[in-house]
C-alpha cells in the first residue's frame, strides 16, 4: 500500500505535466488541464496503479500487456467521463467528433494511444519510479505522503464544493427553463385554438 500510494501521487504529477504538455501544443499557450487546482490529474494516478497492479505478470507478453492497457484505461476513462458528467452535470472531456467513440468519453484513437503509453510505463519508466522511491526512508516517505494526500484532500473539498454549487444552480436554470418552455408551448397552442376553433374540435380540445 505504502508503494502504491506513492505511484498514485508521482503517475498523477506525470499525467497533469503530460495533459499540460498536450494542451500547449495544440493551444500555443499553458491551460492548467486538470481537475483540480494542484497539479495532479488523480485519474493517471489511479490508471497506473490498476496497470501496475493487474498487468505486472503480463509484463513480459508484449502483445497481451498492451491489449489489458487498452482494455482497462479505455474502462477507466469511460466509468470516469460517465461519473463525472452524472455528479457534475459536465463532460470533462468529449470524443464525439472522433470516429469509433463511445459516447464520447472513450475512442480508439486514444485507447490505442494509452497502451502504447501503458507499454512504454511498464518497460521503461516504471522501474525506474519504483527504484527512486525505494531509496526513500520510509518514515520520512511516510511524512511526505501524509502532507501530500492533506493537501490532496484539501483540494478536491476546495474544488469540488464550488463546482457542486454550480451544477445545482445549472439544474435550477434548466428546470426553469424547461417550465416558461412549456408555457409558452401552452400559450401558443391556446392561442392558436383561440384563432381556430375547428382545430381545437378535430383534436378533441375544448376551448
Amino acid at each position: 500500500m505504502y508503494l502504491y500510494l506513492w505511484f498514485i501521487l508521482i503517475y498523477a504529477f506525470l499525467g497533469w505535466c503530460a495533459e499540460v504538455a498536450y494542451a500547449a501544443v495544440n493551444t500555443g499557450k499553458f491551460v492548467n488541464r486538470g481537475f483540480l487546482n494542484g497539479a495532479v490529474c488523480p485519474i493517471y494516478g489511479v490508471g497506473a496503479v490498476i496497470i501496475i497492479a493487474f498487468l505486472t505478470p503480463l509484463r513480459e507478453n508484449i502483445f497481451l500487456l498492451f491489449l489489458g492497457s487498452v482494455l482497462l484505461t479505455s474502462a477507466l476513462e469511460w466509468f470516469t467521463g460517465w461519473a463525472f458528467n452524472k455528479i457534475f452535470s459536465h463532460k470533462w472531456w468529449d470524443y464525439s467528433d472522433l470516429p469509433f467513440n463511445i459516447g464520447g468519453y472513450t475512442c480508439l484513437k486514444f485507447s490505442l494511444m494509452w497502451g502504447l503509453v501503458c507499454l512504454l510505463v511498464m518497460n521503461v519508466i516504471h522501474p525506474i519510479i519504483q527504484n527512486l522511491v525505494l531509496l526513500v526512508d520510509i518514515r520520512v516517505g511516510q511524512i511526505i505522503l501524509i502532507i501530500f494526500y492533506t493537501y490532496l484532500a484539501i483540494d478536491i473539498v476546495a474544488t469540488v464544493q464550488p463546482i457542486f454549487k454550480l451544477s445545482k444552480q445549472l439544474k435550477q436554470i434548466n428546470r426553469m427553463a424547461a417550465k416558461m418552455r412549456n408555457l409558452s408551448d401552452y400559450i401558443r397552442r391556446e392561442n392558436f385554438i383561440v384563432k381556430y376553433p375547428i382545430y381545437g374540435k378535430n383534436r378533441g380540445i375544448k376551448n
